[in-house]
C-alpha cells in the first residue's frame, strides 16, 4: 500500500501513555531528551490522550515537545474520550482545552477514543463524529480517525456509518493476531476491506513481549543480539496496511533501541517469522493473563476498593512464567499495602466495562486471591 499519509516520515510513533517516571512524577528532562532524539533521528509522530498519566501527558508534551520544536517538525495525535463529554455541547470546549494543554493550534490526527459497542451509542447521540468534521473544516483537525477495542463486526458497523473516518488505530501484535477476544487479524482484514490505513497500539502487548519466559528468550537469542521488542515491533510494521506502529517508550534506552531497527526499517526475515511462531506456541502453553497494564480499570475510581489490578495480574503472570516464590512476598508487602487485596473485590464489574482486553477481571482476581492469599 502506498503511504496514505506522506507526512508520516517513519513507521514508528512515540506513544505518550507510559512516559518515564522519577520520584513519582513524569521525568520531563528525560522526555525532552527523548523528543529531541526522536525528531533528530527522522521520526515525527507523537500520540497522546487527555486521560494518560492522569491528565498530565498532554501538558508534558507541551513542555517537552511543542514549546521546543517548530510545528512542522512533528505530527500530534489526540483523542476524544467518552468520560469527558455527556452532551454535544461539551465536545468543542473540551477539544479547545486539549489544544491549549498541548500548546498547538490544530491536531494532525484526532481520534474517537476506544470505540466499542459499549460507548459508540454515546458518540452517536452526541454527534461526536459530526462535531469533529466541523473542526476539521475549520482547520483544527487535519485527519479524523478512531481507536478501537471490540470485534470485527462492530468495526464494520462504525466504518459503514462513518466513511469519513480516515484511519483506524487497533491493538495489534503477534500474540493477539488470532486471539478470539482481541481479533487483531480480523480487524486488519476489515480495515483492508474498507481501505483504511492502520495505526498499531500495543505492539509489545504492554511489555509482555519483552518480559519473555526463558524458553522464548532462547528462541530469539539464537538469532543474534536483537532486542526482544524488535521482533514484536517489526512484526507489526511489516504489514502493508499498517501506516504507523506506536511504542509507549518509558526511557531513553528504549527509544534508542527502537530507533536502531526502525530508522531504516526492514521487515522480519523468514527465519525471524519462524522464531515468532515458536514463541507464540510457548506463550499459548502458559495460560497467562493477557493484561497490557493500560490501567483503565483503576483510573477514574473504577475500582472502589483501590485494588492494583494490573500489578496483581503482572505478579500472577510472573509466578506462572518463572515459578518465582518472591511474587507472593511482593503481593503481600507491596501490592496490598494501602490498597485492596484481590479477595476484597466487590464483584461490581466496573473494571470489566472499561477493559480493552475484555478480561473477566472478577474471576481472575479470585484466581489471584487463591494463589497469593
Amino acid at each position: 500500500m502506498t503511504q496514505a499519509f506522506p507526512e508520516m516520515k517513519k513507521k514508528l510513533g512515540f506513544g505518550a501513555m507510559r512516559l518515564p517516571m522519577k520520584d513519582g512524577k513524569i521525568d520531563t528532562d528525560q522526555v525532552s531528551q527523548m523528543a529531541d532524539l526522536f525528531i533528530e533521528s527522522g521520526f515525527n509522530y507523537f500520540d497522546t490522550a487527555h486521560g494518560y498519566h492522569d491528565g498530565l501527558s498532554e501538558l508534558t508534551l507541551k513542555q517537552c515537545l511543542t514549546s521546543r520544536h517548530s510545528r512542522e517538525e512533528y505530527l500530534l495525535t489526540d483523542k476524544l474520550s467518552e468520560e469527558y463529554f455527556k452532551k454535544e455541547s461539551d465536545i468543542r470546549p473540551f477539544f479547545e482545552q486539549q489544544l491549549k494543554a498541548c500548546g498547538v493550534d490544530y491536531f494532525d490526527f484526532y481520534l474517537m477514543h476506544a470505540q466499542s459497542r459499549n460507548n459508540y451509542g454515546q458518540y452517536q447521540r452526541c454527534r461526536a463524529y459530526e462535531t469533529a468534521l466541523e473542526l476539521k473544516k475549520e482547520g483544527k483537525i487535519r485527519h479524523l480517525g478512531i481507536s478501537f477495542h471490540d470485534t470485527a463486526e462492530i468495526l464494520e458497523q462504525i466504518l459503514t456509518d462513518h466513511p469519513e473516518v480516515e484511519i483506524v488505530q487497533i491493538q495489534f501484535n503477534y500474540l493477539d493476531y488470532d486471539d478470539h477476544a482481541i481479533q487483531s487479524g480480523r480487524l486488519l482484514e476489515v480495515c483492508e476491506k474498507y481501505g483504511k490505513p492502520v495505526l498499531v497500539m500495543e505492539p509489545v502487548k504492554g511489555g509482555s513481549l519483552v518480559r519473555l519466559p526463558d524458553e522464548a528468550k532462547k528462541v530469539y537469542d539464537e538469532l543474534g543480539p536483537m532486542s526482544y521488542a524488535s521482533y514484536a515491533i517489526r512484526y507489526a510494521a511489516g504489514f502493508d496496511r499498517v501506516a504507523m506502529v506506536l511504542s509507549g517508550m518509558s526511557s531513553l534506552e528504549q527509544m534508542r533501541d527502537n530507533i536502531s531497527y526502525m530508522k531504516d526499517f526492514q521487515p522480519l526475515s523468514e527465519a525471524e517469522h519462524q522464531a515468532v511462531e515458536k514463541v507464540k506456541t510457548i506463550f499459548s502453553g502458559l495460560n497467562l493473563v493477557p493484561c497490557t497494564s493500560c490501567h483503565y480499570c483503576i483510573e477514574e475510581n473504577h475500582c472502589p476498593k483501590g485494588i492494583l489490578i494490573p500489578d496483581i495480574f503482572a505478579c500472577l503472570n510472573a509466578k506462572k512464567m518463572f515459578n518465582d516464590w518472591n511474587q507472593r512476598v511482593y503481593y503481600r508487602n507491596v501490592l496490598t499495602q494501602g490498597h485492596g487485596k484481590a479477595s476484597e473485590c466487590l464483584k461490581c464489574g466496573k473494571c470489566e466495562k472499561v477493559c480493552p482486553q475484555h478480561l473477566e477481571i472478577r474471576k481472575l482476581l479470585t484466581q489471584a486471591a487463591e494463589t497469593f492469599e
